[in-house]
C-alpha cells in the first residue's frame, strides 16, 4: 500500500508545522519560535520546587482514629470516644462556618471554596503543614554568643 502526503491548495506538499508563540503589542504582531534556544536561561537566584504528587492511602475512619488516640495516650476508650467525637463536631461546625483553623501539629486549615449540595455542602480546604524539624531546632541565632 502506498503512503500519500497531504498537499496544500497550491499543489505543494505540506510541510510539518513549526511551533510558534505569537506575542501581540499595540503596534504590530510578531511570531517568535519557541524551544530551548529561544527561551532565556533561568535566574539562578529563583528557586521553584515542583509540587509533589501524593497518592492517597487507605481512608482513616473514626474508629481507627479513636483506637490510635487510645493507644498513643493510654487513656481508656470509654473516655476517649466522646471527647474525640465532640472535638470532631466542633471542628466540622467551624469549617462549615468558613473559619480558618490553626491546629498545631496538624497544620493550618483554610476553607478555600464551598458548594451547597443536596443534604449538605462540599468544602474545599487547603491545609498548610509546617516542617516539624525546623520547629524543633528553633530559629537560627543571628550571632554567636560571646564567651
Amino acid at each position: 500500500m502506498a503512503t500519500t502526503r497531504k498537499s496544500s491548495t497550491t499543489g505543494k506538499p505540506a510541510s510539518t508545522p513549526k511551533t510558534t508563540r505569537k506575542t501581540t503589542s499595540r503596534s504590530k504582531t510578531t511570531a517568535r519560535a519557541t524551544g530551548p534556544a529561544a527561551d532565556p536561561a533561568p535566574d539562578p537566584a529563583v528557586v521553584v520546587n515542583a509540587p509533589t504528587v501524593v497518592v492517597a492511602g487507605v481512608e482513616m475512619k473514626k474508629k481507627e482514629l479513636i483506637d490510635l488516640v487510645v493507644e498513643r495516650s493510654g487513656i481508656k476508650k470509654r473516655f476517649a470516644k466522646p471527647t474525640i467525637e465532640a472535638a470532631l463536631a466542633v471542628l466540622g461546625e467551624a469549617m462549615a462556618e468558613g473559619r480558618p483553623l490553626n491546629l498545631k501539629p496538624m497544620g493550618k486549615v483554610k476553607v478555600h471554596k464551598s458548594k451547597p449540595i443536596a443534604g449538605g455542602q462540599v468544602l474545599m480546604a487547603r491545609v498548610r503543614q509546617h516542617d516539624n524539624d525546623a520547629e524543633e531546632s528553633g530559629p537560627a541565632p543571628l550571632a554567636e554568643a560571646a564567651e
